[in-house]
């Protein structure tokens, strides 16, 4: 019976000191500070100087709370693998993980509503992350570099995906933007090379220079009409697995925006489009061209050097030309409006 009671009372004392040691934070000595003189009583972390692969960053320093994470606090530290933020944390700085090439897990809590610039440039462990539901602002370039990444949760509160903010992101293969971006910047996707398809939200008024640039895995595009700001040079260069675009944005489309779609082959025009660069340069498969609309100018005629007056220009142009579908035989310049 003295054995059973032993045996009951250690069992107790374990369970009890299990969560106790589970919620232990590390040393407030692992950490220099930076007063924040923009958040009443906090303190920001400067600069991590421990030593340990999994941090735990406690959430008051010196009876302070810690509401940030400092430019370059944790950048460098390449052996780190896992990092806990606490609640109390509303920024992620600059570079804060800048090259943290181990780091496979980190947790942002939902008090988090800035990931600055180059937060987690370059942090190649990570394979997914989940951005809560508080975060308003990511950064330029926040998680470009991460090649391990392959999915990522962004929340509706996120309005803008800035520049480069998933450049080079090599093994990413799908994103949901959120219907209330508006803005997809320069470079924000490209060379998101295992990126499949993606969803353009009707809440999306700009495609900025070489968004999608290099993504080769993408085989469909639909540009929705809410695009009427601008849609960017070079937007799609390069997409070379893509075999349809549905343009239906009220704005020019610009140079180079489908350059060296290789496979493209089926394109259709929508009535909002009011004028074209040299935008399917290098498209040599393109056979089938709809026009739902009229143009005011483009110049189709330079994308395959054609000097025929059958070339796609002077067909669109001729008094039985105007909106419809033109075809064209593959490698030719001569087009027939179907």
């Amino acid at each position: 019976m003295k054995n059973k009671k032993m045996v009951l009372w250690i069992v107790l004392v374990v369970m009890a000191i299990i969560p106790v040691y589970a919620q232990q934070y590390d040393s407030e000595k692992d950490f220099q500070i930076d007063w924040d003189t923009n958040v009443k009583d906090g303190v920001i972390i400067s600069k991590y100087i421990g030593a340990k692969r999994e941090v735990r960053i406690p959430p008051s320093i010196q009876n302070n709370p810690v509401t940030g994470i400092g430019e370059l606090a944790f950048g460098d530290c390449i052996n780190l693998t896992s990092v806990t933020i606490p609640n109390s944390v509303t920024i992620i700085g600059m570079a804060a993980f800048r090259d943290c090439t181990k780091l496979t897990r980190i947790t942002i809590p939902d008090s988090v509503t800035i990931i600055d610039t180059s937060a987690f440039i370059r942090c190649t462990g990570l394979t997914s992350i989940t951005i809560p539901g508080s975060v308003t602002i990511i950064g330029e370039g926040a998680f470009e570099g991460c090649t391990g990444l392959t999915n990522i949760t962004l929340p509706d509160s996120v309005k803008r995906i800035r520049n480069g903010t998933f450049s080079g992101c090599t093994k990413l293969t799908s994103i949901n933007i959120p219907n209330r971006v508006t803005d997809i910047g320069d470079k924000a996707f490209m060379d998101c090379t295992k990126l499949t398809s993606i969803t353009i939200p009707n809440s999306t008024t700009r495609i900025g220079d070489s968004a999608f640039a290099g993504c080769t895995s993408l085989t469909s595009i639909t540009i929705p009409n809410s695009v009427t700001e601008f849609f960017g040079r070079g937007a799609f260069a390069g997409c070379t697995s893509l075999t349809s675009a549905i343009i239906n944005s009220v704005t020019p489309i610009e140079s180079g925006a489908f350059a060296d779609c290789i496979n493209l082959n089926r394109v259709i025009i929508g009535s909002g489009v009011y004028r074209i660069g040299v935008a399917f340069n290098g498209c040599n498969n393109l056979t089938s061209i709809t026009f739902e609309g009229n143009i005011a100018s483009y110049n189709f005629s330079e994308n395959w050097n054609s000097t025929s007056s059958d070339d796609l220009r002077d067909k669109y142009l001729a008094s039985d030309g105007g909106p419809g579908t033109y075809k064209r035989f593959a490698g030719g310049n001569v087009w027939k409006k179907q």
